[in-house]
């Protein structure tokens, strides 16, 4: 069935048949912004069952109810990769949250180190970003967005089946490769502006799980740095091999 051009991610089961209530956000988003009516098309997914293209059965702008017609596309799950980023200015942040989405996070974590610069973040808003990334790139996934952590407590309490890909500034040279490192539950981790401190360089670079890499011969801005080690990890390890 063809796709749909306006997607939805909802939280209502998809299947033959399923009528699909619509929230007052969306609703006024379909029926104001957009203008549809009964009878348009709209692209649904909720993170487990694909992509449904659906029918409007009606609407107002408070609320209305969609029938899912049928699947349009297969769910498509990211690789088993989190990304732990210290926030950074406002936009930016938003911007590493999107990309993250986008380039096939399954999770992004917030961490605080020594030479953050936020102090908090707003979490829902990111969520928000993560979702709306995932609508736009045609994804059927939402990576969840956690609150702000201290990096310390997340390290203390880290499992270390999940490596680490540490993209350490200090290495700046000739990017590597990732070949002789073993696929599997993976995370990158990206530093502030101003990049790590010595004494979280010196307990990064003791723990077994960490592996530490240069990503080019440029010191990248941490925005920069986060999209290049996905691409790094995603086309060596992950699901664009």
């Amino acid at each position: 069935m063809e796709r749909a051009k306006i997607r939805l991610c909802v939280t209502h089961p998809l299947g033959p048949g399923q009528a699909v209530p619509l929230s007052p956000d969306q609703a006024n988003y379909l029926f104001a912004v957009m203008r549809l009516g009964p009878g348009d098309r709209v692209a649904l997914f909720n993170g487990q069952d694909g992509e449904w293209t659906a029918e409007v059965v009606e609407g107002s702008k408070r609320g209305g109810t969609l029938a899912c017609l049928g699947l349009a596309a297969p769910q498509l799950n990211p690789p088993d990769l989190w990304l732990l980023f210290a926030p950074i200015k406002k936009e930016r942040t938003d911007f590493i949250v999107e990309k993250a989405a986008e380039l096939g996070c399954a999770k992004i974590l917030p961490v605080q180190t020594e030479f953050t610069n936020a102090a908090r973040i707003k979490q829902d808003r990111l969520q928000a970003h993560a979702l709306e990334a995932a609508e736009q790139c045609l994804g059927t996934y939402v990576p969840e967005v956690s609150d702000l952590q201290p990096l310390q407590k997340v390290l203390k309490s880290w499992n270390p089946a999940r490596c680490i890909l540490w993209g350490d500034e200090s290495l700046v040279g000739p990017a590597q490769t990732l070949a002789g490192l073993a696929p599997g539950p993976w995370a990158i981790l990206v530093g502030p502006e101003g990049g790590f401190s010595e004494t979280e360089r010196h307990q990064l670079r003791a723990l077994p799980f960490v592996t530490p890499v240069s990503l080019g011969p440029r010191i990248l801005r941490a925005d920069t740095a986060a999209c290049a080690a996905i691409t790094l990890w995603q086309s060596s390890l992950g699901d664009w091999r």
